[in-house]
């Protein structure tokens, strides 16, 4: 009876020729897509990060260290809160643009003198509602500071000047002597008149040479003037300055000294009344 029974020991999943050769051809196959996908992934391990313009740039990427070192100058003489005020603030502080208090508007300014001086210079430090820190600037701490107290001494404010921290900034002496100075020559019109070159205002010494007018625009007037802020007559329109001219340059000049409508008295700045008639004159004399 055995040698009549069915041979059973090879079942297994090849049972033809043809399922032989089909095996052996998808082994070959896997096994070379195998070998491919490692090739390409070895391949990718040195190309260059994302974004990056070649593999040395994007080398130094991802070993940079996380803190970074800035080098600035810090032997240049400290600038005087006017300065500060002139290159920076008075571009939104001499409108009153995005809700700032006007230069020299007791009333915008007398509650925010109310929170007393470290919340004003920490406010101007760190920024603000719509003001940035700094308000956009560069500069140091002692000299932000100084922007304050000029602000708000203007607006009625009491505040001392902050004193210089020991080793900042290489102020010269006549720039330390100024603040004691200054008092005086405020409560003395007529010394003010005649004050030592040493103790000039900015504005004052860019006003003596011969283009005053130029000079103080491009200081001042032109934060509005420019672009025709708060309906300004823009700089060199001469449509918009003909009713205006047509006043007199009296006219003209009384309403800059006072100020009219969103204009502040002087533009928001404290230069001098003959400044004032140079700068009104070069903005006619362009728009005519």
């Amino acid at each position: 009876m055995s040698e009549n029974a069915p041979n059973t020991a090879h079942n297994g999943p090849i049972k033809t020729p043809k399922q032989f050769l089909s095996a052996v051809a998808l082994s070959f196959i896997v096994a070379v897509f195998a070998i491919i996908g490692l090739a390409f992934y070895v391949a990718s391990a040195s190309k260059p990060m994302a974004g990056a313009d070649n593999s040395e740039r994007a080398i130094a990427g991802r070993i940079q260290k996380v803190g970074m070192v800035q080098i600035k100058e810090g032997n240049r003489p400290l600038r005087t809160g006017e300065e500060v005020y002139k290159v920076q603030c008075s571009a939104c502080h001499a409108t009153g643009a995005m809700g700032s208090p006007k230069f020299g508007d007791a009333a915008a300014w007398a509650p925010r003198i109310g929170t007393g001086f470290a919340a004003l210079l920490n406010s101007a430090l760190k920024g603000k509602n719509n003001m940035t820190a700094q308000g956009g600037g560069d500069f140091q701490d002692v000299e932000v500071a100084r922007a304050v107290v000029y602000m708000t001494t203007a607006a009625g404010g009491k505040f001392p000047e902050p004193a210089v921290p020991a080793g900042a900034g290489a102020a010269p002496a006549a720039e330390a002597a100024a603040p004691a100075a200054a008092p005086a020559a405020a409560v003395t019109p007529a010394a003010a008149a005649t004050p030592p070159a040493a103790a000039a205002a900015p504005a004052k010494v860019a006003a003596a040479g011969a283009g005053a007018g130029e000079a103080l625009y491009k200081q001042v007037c032109v934060a509005c003037h420019a672009a025709g802020v708060a309906g300004a007559p823009k700089f060199g329109d001469k449509a918009a300055w003909e009713p205006r001219i047509k006043t007199g340059l009296d006219m003209l000049t009384t309403s800059a000294i006072k100020g009219k409508n969103a204009m502040p008295a002087k533009g928001g700045s404290a230069a001098s009344d003959a400044d004032i008639r140079s700068a009104v004159e070069y903005m006619v004399s362009a728009a005519k």
